[in-house]
């Protein structure tokens, strides 16, 4: 199973502050940045929006919710997460404090998928968030119908700032399409896939990546051959983690002018979702046309 591998869920100890939420607005929790931006996006001035997971410096994999998150939770009238493994410790938190009045989003439902998936790293593709944004002004609209009409203005300003996204995405697409590139761990993999990229790196590779397993020595020698012989045209490297294996190839990738784009878990402060797909798109295409690296985003 991809996704975060927990320390522990504490739901006890010490008081923690709570955000206060405007009078007047809809208490919304998000489990990642990315969502709550867009639950921000849809909802306007009539929502408190919380992200649980905000760190774009952090390691995702070794995070543990405090009792803060439990009560944003025990509060919120709407909660939006990614599934697919990724987030399960919101499900604890949401059964510690059961509720009635309380919506949930989740992006792997909402598209229909399978609970237990190779790669939960969602929000990467083009597809997922119009759809998720469509499921949160659904359910805002039945929390407090009297701004229904509000919130379908919000969604339709939303899908168009998603149609500069999709151009930029063709047009890299018709580009650079077939290129091979390699990666550490499948983090962007549906979006290298909706740019036409080919991804060289064995999945079980980036499969062990991410789940913190040692990978295998031919899957390692691999990576190498492809970085230091050339044969990829850019390594992307999930900024947020780092480990032995990764720094090494990191290293390997740099020695071989083999450029490298870093990929966030966690969508950076100061961008809003499109922004930064468009940041990553634009320093993916830096690489293959540029031979250019970013190893991070600002």
């Amino acid at each position: 199973m991809g996704g975060l591998a927990l320390a522990g869920v504490a739901l006890g100890g010490c008081a923690a502050a709570v955000a206060p939420v405007a009078p007047g607005t809809i208490p919304v929790v998000a489990a990642e940045s990315q969502y709550a931006d867009v639950a921000r996006q849809v909802g306007g001035r009539y929502v408190s929006v919380t992200a649980v997971m905000n760190n774009p410096n952090a390691d995702p994999h070794g995070f543990e919710v405090s009792p803060s998150v439990a009560r944003e939770v025990a509060r919120a009238r709407l909660v939006v997460q990614n599934g697919a493994g990724y987030d399960d410790f919101m499900g604890v938190v949401e059964a510690a404090s059961p509720s009635p009045r309380r919506r949930v989003v989740v992006a792997q439902r909402v598209l229909g998928l399978a609970v237990s998936i190779p790669n939960p790293h969602l929000w990467y593709a083009p597809s997922t968030m119009p759809k998720v944004a469509g499921a949160i002004e659904g359910d805002l609209a039945r929390i407090d119908p009297t701004h229904r009409g509000y919130f379908a203005a919000r969604l339709a300003r939303f899908d168009d700032a998603m149609v500069a996204l999709r151009a930029r995405i063709r047009s890299l697409r018709a580009r650079f399409g077939g290129r091979r590139v390699a990666t550490t761990e499948p983090v962007g993999d549906y979006l290298l896939s909706a740019l036409g990229l080919s991804n060289a790196t064995p999945f079980r590779f980036q499969a062990d990546v991410m789940n913190g397993v040692d990978p295998a020595p031919q899957d390692v020698g691999t990576l190498e051959t492809l970085l230091s012989g050339r044969r990829v045209a850019a390594l992307l490297v999930n900024a947020q983690v780092s480990s032995p294996v990764t720094t090494t190839l990191t290293g390997l990738a740099g020695g071989a002018h083999v450029p490298i784009v870093a990929l966030y878990e966690t969508m950076p402060r100061g961008f809003t979702y499109q922004s930064w797909m468009t940041a990553e798109i634009d320093a993916i295409a830096r690489a293959l046309g540029r031979g250019r690296s970013t190893r991070r985003l600002h």
